[in-house]
């Protein structure tokens, strides 16, 4: 009979479980690097209007100034988003942490079982395996004593018909 852990479909559930939340840290990760793109983004449009500025009409100077603050803040705003982005991977890695940890504790018990059950295989084993020895033995043991009572018997009727 092979082995057949009985917990599997747990295991299953809770290997499914950690998958699907693999996918959710890969999607906070996945965040978090569109929110720096849209930083670099901004940060970059800055330095661009920044630029143009110089060479452009001192009429236009302080609608640069404006735009550019509002680049500023919306710099904070995604600086913001940032941390929290952040933040919701780091529970969402300590989640994944977890569930791993609730799957490799099943899989030492899955291993725990096999090696027992490997055991007490091998004791089956072993058992049968004297016992056909000990049957053996005792053929063999009572052929020895037929063939030795035979033995006696032909020698007695030797002596007693001569």
């Amino acid at each position: 009979m092979p082995f057949r852990y009985r917990l599997q479909k747990i295991l299953e559930i809770r290997i499914r479980k950690k998958e699907e939340q693999l996918q959710v840290v890969i999607k906070a990760q996945e965040e978090v690097h569109r929110i720096e793109l849209l930083i670099i983004q901004n940060l970059e449009q800055i330095d661009k209007l920044t630029k143009e500025m110089r060479s452009a009409n001192p009429m236009m100077y302080e609608q640069y100034d404006k735009f550019i603050k509002h680049l500023w803040e919306e710099d904070k705003k995604l600086q913001l988003q940032k941390q929290e982005a952040i933040e919701a991977l780091e529970r969402e890695k300590e989640i994944l942490k977890i569930k791993e940890q609730e799957v490799n504790v099943l899989e030492k018990h899955k291993e725990h079982q096999k090696e027992d059950y490997i055991k007490e295989q091998k004791a089956k084993e072993l058992k049968e395996l004297n016992e056909i020895g000990s049957q053996k033995f005792f053929i063999k043991n009572r052929e020895k004593i037929e063939e030795e009572e035979l033995l006696e018997y032909l020698e007695n009727q030797k002596y007693n018909g001569t």
